[in-house]
Order: C-alpha cells, then sequence, then structure tokens
C-alpha cells in the first residue's frame, strides 16, 4: 500500500516536472532552453547549476521586490503629489516637485535638522571606525580570552533598541562625567562657533552611545586582521621595519576594503537610528503632528525622505572617496 501510494506521488511529481519544462513560456529540446518558442538558451552545466542555486534564493527575491523595492519606489511616487487620507482612499494631488522646492524654501526646520545631522554624522563616524580598528588591533593581539572581548563589545548591538538608548540617555548612561568635571564642553563652546560647538558637544554628550554602534566594526576589522599573512609582517621585520611602519604599509592597505564596508554600515545604522532627529521629524510631518506652517502629510514625507536618502548617500561617497582618494593618487 505504501508503495503504491509513493509510486502514484512520483507519477503527479513527473507530469508537474514535465509540465514545468514544457509550456507556452519555456520548453526544453535537446539541452536548450526555448523562451517564448524563438529565445533559444543552451544548456549547460554551469547555466543548470546557477538556476538551482536562483532557486534557492527566489523566495528572498520575491518577497524584496514586493515588500522592498515596490514601496521604495511609490514613495517616490508620492513624493510628486500632496496626499491626503480618507478614509481607505488615498486623494492624491499633482504637485511635480513643488515637496521638494519647499523642504528648502519654505521649511524652517529641515534644513536645520539635516545640516546638524550632517555635522553628526562627519564627527561620528570617524571616532566610531577609529575607535573599532584601535580594539579590533588589540584584540587581534595573542591575549587570552578573545571570545569573551569580542562577546563584550559585540553585546550592546544586541540590546540596543530606541526605547533602551532613550531610557539610557535621560539616566546620563551615554556620557562621561569627567568630561564636565573638567570643562571640556565649556571650553569648546567659547572658542568655536556654534555650527561647531553644539555637535562636538552632542558627540560628548552622548560619547559611549557612538561607542556602542562600534560593535560590528570590530568583528569586520578583526576579520580583516585575522586574514592577513603572518609571515608578510616577518618578512618586513627582517627589512628592519617597526610596528609603526607594518600598520601603515601592511596592516591599513590590507583591510581598506573592510574599513570602507564599516564606514558604509556605520553611516547608515546612524542614519536610520530611531531616536535620530530628521527621522522623527519626517515622522512628525508625515503624520501631522509639526507646525502648521509646514507643509505635511504622505506626499511631502516622501519627498523629505528621499532628500534625506541623496544626502546619506552623499555622505557615504565622500567617506569612501576620501578613504581611497590616497590610492587613486598613486596610480
Amino acid at each position: 500500500m505504501v508503495k503504491s501510494f509513493f509510486a502514484k506521488i512520483s507519477i503527479i511529481l513527473d507530469k508537474i516536472k514535465y509540465a514545468l519544462g514544457h509550456n507556452f513560456i519555456i520548453n526544453t529540446k535537446n539541452n536548450t532552453w526555448v523562451l517564448f518558442s524563438f529565445i533559444k538558451i543552451r544548456v549547460t552545466n554551469r547555466r543548470r547549476q546557477s538556476l538551482i542555486g536562483l532557486s534557492f534564493i527566489l523566495i528572498w527575491i520575491i518577497g524584496y521586490l514586493i515588500f522592498a523595492l515596490y514601496p521604495i519606489f511609490y514613495s517616490l511616487y508620492l513624493s510628486f503629489f500632496k496626499v491626503k487620507l480618507d478614509g481607505a482612499a488615498l486623494q492624491m494631488t499633482f504637485q511635480g516637485i513643488n515637496n521638494f522646492k519647499a523642504a528648502f524654501l519654505y521649511d524652517p526646520y529641515f534644513v536645520e535638522i539635516l545640516v546638524g545631522y550632517i555635522l553628526e554624522i562627519v564627527i561620528n563616524v570617524p571616532i566610531t571606525i577609529v575607535f573599532a580598528l584601535i580594539i579590533a588591533l588589540l584584540i587581534n593581539q595573542n591575549i587570552k580570552g578573545k571570545g569573551i572581548w569580542r562577546t563584550i563589545f559585540f553585546l550592546p548591538v544586541i540590546i540596543i533598541s530606541g526605547p533602551v538608548i532613550g531610557e539610557l540617555m535621560r539616566q546620563g548612561a551615554t556620557t562621561l562625567p569627567s568630561i564636565r568635571e573638567y570643562d571640556i564642553i565649556r571650553m569648546i563652546l567659547n572658542n568655536f562657533s556654534p555650527g561647531i560647538a553644539t555637535p562636538i558637544q552632542e558627540l560628548f554628550d552622548r560619547i559611549l552611545l557612538v561607542l556602542w554602534f562600534a560593535g560590528i566594526q570590530i568583528l569586520i576589522l578583526l576579520a580583516g586582521l585575522q586574514k592577513i599573512d603572518r609571515e608578510i609582517y616577518e618578512a618586513s621585520m627582517v627589512d628592519g621595519a617597526g610596528p609603526w611602519a607594518s600598520f601603515w604599509k601592511i596592516t591599513l592597505p590590507s583591510i581598506k576594503p573592510l574599513i570602507s564596508v564599516s564606514i558604509i554600515y556605520t553611516v547608515v545604522s546612524m542614519s536610520v537610528f530611531s531616536l535620530n532627529e530628521v527621522i522623527i521629524y519626517i515622522r512628525n510631518v508625515m503624520l501631522g503632528e509639526s507646525t502648521d506652517a509646514l507643509i505635511n502629510g504622505y506626499g511631502y514625507s516622501a519627498a523629505l525622505s528621499w532628500l534625506y536618502f541623496i544626502v546619506m548617500v552623499l555622505i557615504i561617497l565622500l567617506f569612501v572617496g576620501l578613504l581611497n582618494a590616497r590610492k587613486r593618487s598613486r596610480s
């Protein structure tokens, strides 16, 4: 009885297999795929293996197209309209680029918040990358308990969330009390312009929060350091190179691609952080919780989101370009 059951299942599967390979879209003939009766593709082992691999990620690709890529481009479409929610329907009035113009000409807050974000990122990202590189170099040394140290520095990545960080910030747990005791912040405020002093003050007020963003970067850079062949360092020592020269001539060039990856990750993670002022402002605009002098609604918030995205991409290109500028000038 069991054999007859499996025999019936086998027949059904064979029919499905034949239908998949012989239909009006695709037809299989003599190791050749015929698409729509006129496109012929010769079947090779490499293409067959690629198709098998593609079938494993096909569900993810479909999900990405439906749940990620489509909403992204739909938000771009909404950015050219004035959108009002009328029950379950959307009332849309075409605005062209007026939403983008309003962000710079009529919105008294967005540009100011965006400039503050840019200054904050320009200061925070290098500090985070340098801190991650230093910790990765220390853990990469011949010390005991490397796994414990990796866990300690990665732990904040696991527990970090908007409510948790918000509560820590309210309790003053993201700053160093010694900084205020030595009047460092007051010295900065007295000697620099507000445009420069304010981001630096916010950095010191949230210095531990900035360092908490370094967990992933530490692991990325540590993995790169562990891949460097130790024989290269031994050869450099024979030639008389010291630790400092080895770092600049061997270590840094070897992990430069991973530094670029870490920069991209740091900019993105800080930009999409739930307590980011730009994100909070865009959300308030979308929900109509901003001031009456502003345009609000889904269309305008979509335009602000795309402007924010463009600025974020430009910042990434700036950092990566500066990192690779020396390499290009040599070539």
